[in-house]
């Protein structure tokens, strides 16, 4: 019996999940499926530019599980550039870091996933006057101990669990 997937933390969520090459009809078009893992593995090792090493601790894995999340994911991407193939981006057992912020004018508290930036105001009042939430320190502070794993929807194994708190 083969031993369950170990949860992925993605400190970010991405906002195109399909690409397509030019010129294919849809009806025509096969695609290769990128798991939410492979990509941020990607993300931190060829745009961020961390060793596999560091992008493991960042995203709660081993060394080696990283690099062959990694390996499939290149494989993936190459698949559909050489044969002409569209990415359709999903799956993957990951849950999504958020920080949680709080306003000083309103109370009002939110979570924002991280890598993308400080909040320049509150959603509800709109004032520039916010902290971090008291106890969240955030992944890369040690309060990763947060949230839980689950496999919804279709596709390999997977889902995003979003607002971690």
């Amino acid at each position: 019996m083969a031993r369950p997937v170990k949860c992925r933390r993605v400190g970010f969520e991405p906002g195109v999940t399909y690409y397509k090459p030019r010129g294919i009809p849809l009806c025509e078009l096969d695609e290769v499926e990128l798991g939410v893992d492979e990509l941020e593995a990607m993300r931190l090792a060829d745009t961020l530019g961390l060793s596999q090493e560091d992008g493991a601790a960042r995203m709660r894995v081993s060394r080696a599980t990283f690099g062959r999340i990694l390996e499939r994911a290149h494989r993936a991407v190459a698949e559909a550039l050489v044969q002409g193939k569209a990415i359709r981006i999903q799956g993957g057992v990951v849950v999504m870091e958020t920080r949680k912020f709080v306003c000083s004018e309103c109370g009002h508290e939110w979570s924002a996933p991280f890598g993308t930036g400080r909040p320049g105001a509150c959603p509800e009042c709109k004032s520039a006057n916010l902290h971090r939430a008291p106890g969240d320190r955030g992944c890369a502070q040690g309060g990763g101990g947060r949230g839980h794993c689950r496999r919804l929807g279709a596709g390999r194994g997977s889902s995003v669990e979003r607002g971690v708190s």
